[in-house]
């Protein structure tokens, strides 16, 4: 999508844009996979990058013009990004079963005196456990309603 080109033109990582427009890195990453930003997002984006919103949106015209592409509704597109993003944790998860139980092996067999392999698996393994958080929400202190305070107080500060 354009936010993704325009932010990698800037050498932005998704953070700092996140940083700057006061959406969630979460946010940013579902409308850089292609998911349709929220108005709020978008003039958010638009802010950051210095550009009309419709400049963010040239795909919406392209999909608009193409009727007989099936297209998918909102529910739809949210179960899509949803399964994508649990096949992300579930991805995420196997590779640190497989890494640190390597790690492990590895520490056991050339110096068992002393486990470090324990501390790549606590330190990874908070990552695994916030990434599990987020995508099954079971934890969100960054929800929607944050999300969108953030861009209210944003676009207020640079209405002044």
């Amino acid at each position: 999508m354009i936010v993704r080109k325009l932010r990698l033109e800037r050498a932005w990582s998704q953070e700092q844009l996140a940083e700057l427009s006061g959406l969630s890195v979460r946010t940013i990453q579902r409308i850089e996979r292609g998911q349709n930003p929220g108005l709020e997002s978008l003039k958010a984006l638009a802010a950051v990058f210095e550009v009309d919103v419709a400049g963010l949106t040239p795909q919406v015209a392209v999909e608009e013009a193409m009727p007989e592409r099936p297209t998918l509704t909102s529910d739809e597109k949210e179960a899509l990004e949803y399964v994508r993003d649990v096949k992300g944790f579930y991805s995420h998860l196997l590779s640190y079963v497989v890494v640190i139980g390597a790690l492990s092996v590895y520490n056991l067999v050339y110096s068992p005196d002393y486990f470090w392999a324990g501390w790549a698996a606590f330190g990874w393994g908070i990552g695994v456990l916030s990434h599990g958080l987020a995508v099954f929400e079971i934890f969100s202190l960054f929800g929607p309603g944050w999300e969108q305070r953030q861009v209210r107080k944003y676009l207020d500060r640079n209405r002044r």
